[in-house]
């Protein structure tokens, strides 16, 4: 089943209609809309990552018709919550933009496994990317505010392959199963001076985590020489494994970051191949609390 769509059509009506299977072409021009992919095993076909562009401008601190916050997983513009889903050829944006005044503001969620994104790119600026699920702590902690489909738990695999995914702080965030293959890591100006890309939360009973590989991390103009670290880990036991990348100079020297005036440096499980000079001591070891760490 194939099904054409043009913009100013209902892009959320097609996507609850579609059986299992369908494949939805994008006709080229910007879709303002903010989605939930609910069908399993969906393509979403665009016509370019720079022709057709899905855009929603939800934020952290924006306050909803009850009086709260909604908080970062409520912001995505798209959110994948059926396994098997795969996205071509398209951009998905969130353009609220001013992080610093309005939080964290999140592009893409996905909450489900056997996903496959090819030739697309993640705009935003502060959490780009969520690669569910969520940390168990989070999951307990917004049961009745989450719907339940935000708050499942399992394994979930996901592979990102000739992507664009561009941000300022953890722009690429959570617990799931991931890997970047030949995918361009950009970072973006942010006042706030300091950028990281990469936040896992990985459970230290995972074994696999985020792994980078072959990818290229480049930067925004105005962002400054060595001000932007790789990753620093969001919860306990992070795991992100970065393989044969290439990296501008807006890349600290020492790689990688602790997360504040934690200890959470004595359980991440960061790795990186090969071995670059200067990066901190605590990256490319096996944690004696989780046996050999493997992507």
């Amino acid at each position: 089943m194939t099904i054409h769509i043009t913009p100013g059509e209902d892009l959320q009506a097609v996507l609850d209609a579609a059986e299992e299977g369908a494949l939805i072409c994008l006709a080229p021009g910007t879709y303002r809309c903010k989605t939930v992919i609910r069908t399993r095993n969906l393509t979403l076909r665009g016509a370019g990552a720079d022709k057709t562009r899905i855009v929603w401008d939800d934020y952290a601190k924006k306050i909803d018709d009850q009086g709260r916050e909604y908080v970062t997983f409520r912001t995505y513009t798209m959110a994948v919550c059926a396994q098997g889903v795969t996205l071509e050829d398209l951009c998905v944006e969130n353009d609220a933009g001013r992080p610093e005044e309005k939080g964290q503001e999140v592009a893409l969620t996905v909450y489900a496994g056997g996903f496959r994104m090819k030739n697309c790119a993640l705009i935003s600026t502060q959490d780009t990317l969520f690669s569910g699920p969520l940390p168990p702590d989070l999951i307990e902690r917004y049961d009745g505010f989450l719907a339940d489909e935000l708050r499942r738990a399992g394994q979930m695999d996901q592979y990102f392959e000739n992507c664009l995914i561009q941000g300022t702080v953890d722009f690429i965030f959570g617990c799931g199963r991931a890997v970047f293959d030949r995918c361009e890591l950009r970072s973006g100006f942010d006042v706030r001076g300091t950028g990281f890309v990469a936040a896992p939360a990985h459970g230290s009973e995972q074994k696999e985590g985020f792994l980078f590989r072959r990818c290229r991390l480049t930067c925004q103009e105005g962002v400054r020489p060595g001000s932007v670290y790789l990753a620093r880990p969001w919860r306990d036991y992070g795991l992100a494994r970065f393989e044969a990348c290439t990296y501008g100079p807006h890349i600290a020297p020492e790689g990688f970051d602790k997360w504040n005036d934690t200890h959470r440096d004595r359980t991440a499980r960061f790795f990186e191949t090969p071995p670059v000079p200067g990066r901190v001591s605590w990256i490319n070891r096996e944690t004696e609390a989780t046996g050999e760490a493997t992507l």
